[in-house]
């Protein structure tokens, strides 16, 4: 089994396929299609579940309710992420989430990618997404899914998380606006997987489904959790962003119930 054969069908699925040599171009033929679909739905499945628990595992509520004893969800745009973090808590705690966020998408994609190939993969990390942005655990609020997405895509296809990445800070650079930019990521990834997923995956049409399914439905999730932006960007009321916190400083801020309770709806991806 090569690196290839595992990065593609995964422990599990390996076994089901055989590679055929014809005018010096290596295809791929499932000796048991039945079977391989079977496995495929049931390790999928599986994976999906765990991959979303983990992704309930939100790590701006956790910092936020065992450092600073309270909610990050009370402040910014209510959302539990690491722009609102950041702004809150500062740089520290925006970053600590961030880690956190990434490595739970990529342990994730990891082991499904390791049991059933990167199509598993795909679905796994979707769910975490899922679970990110609709976590179990705090009662469906959660963030908008950016950075676990952003790992996602790094995770499985290092290349087009480079092109979407310079589309978000060109962007970003450019505007000011995180939320666009995370928008405007989102929108280019099903385009850009698309070209290179059939440039480099020309045979496997099973696996091409399901990976083009699941980046159209990641890009449209992100898009539909940040229609609260889209209409401040149209109405041009929404803030541009700033790495300095609101307010004098984070003791003030924590100390005063009457903006402990305040929303401000700024420029918030909230990853």
């Amino acid at each position: 089994m090569t690196f290839t054969d595992l990065r593609i069908f995964g422990i599990l699925g390996s076994p089901y396929v055989k590679k055929i040599v014809e005018n010096d171009v290596l295809e791929y033929s499932y000796t048991n299609l039945s079977e391989y679909v079977t496995r495929f739905i049931i390790v999928s499945v599986i994976m999906a579940i765990v991959g979303y628990l983990l992704g309930s595992l939100n790590f701006a509520i956790i910092i936020s309710k065992v450092k600073y004893k309270d909610d990050i969800r009370k402040y910014g745009s209510g959302n539990a992420g690491m722009t609102n973090m950041m702004r809150t808590y500062g740089r520290a705690a925006g970053i600590v989430t961030f880690l956190g966020d990434i490595l739970k998408a990529v342990v994730t994609v990891i082991i499904a990618t390791l049991l059933m190939g990167e199509a598993c993969g795909y679905i796994a990390g979707f769910a975490c997404i899922l679970g990110h942005c609709f976590p179990c655990w705090y009662k469906f609020k959660g963030g908008k899914g950016v950075a676990v997405t952003a790992a996602m895509i790094l995770t499985l296809e290092p290349f087009v998380f480079l092109t979407v990445l310079i589309v978000f800070i060109a962007c970003v650079a450019f505007t000011r606006y995180i939320s666009l930019g995370s928008m405007m990521g989102a929108l280019i990834y099903p385009i850009m997987l698309k070209n290179f997923y059939t440039f480099t995956h020309p045979n496997y049409h099973i696996l091409y489904f399901v990976v083009m399914i699941v980046s159209i439905l990641t890009a449209l999730m992100i898009l539909f959790l940040h229609r609260e932006n889209m209409k401040r960007l149209l109405a041009g009321k929404e803030n541009k962003f700033s790495f300095k916190k609101k307010g004098t400083n984070n003791q003030t801020t924590h100390t005063k119930s009457e903006e402990k309770k305040s929303l401000h709806h700024d420029d918030e991806t909230d990853n």
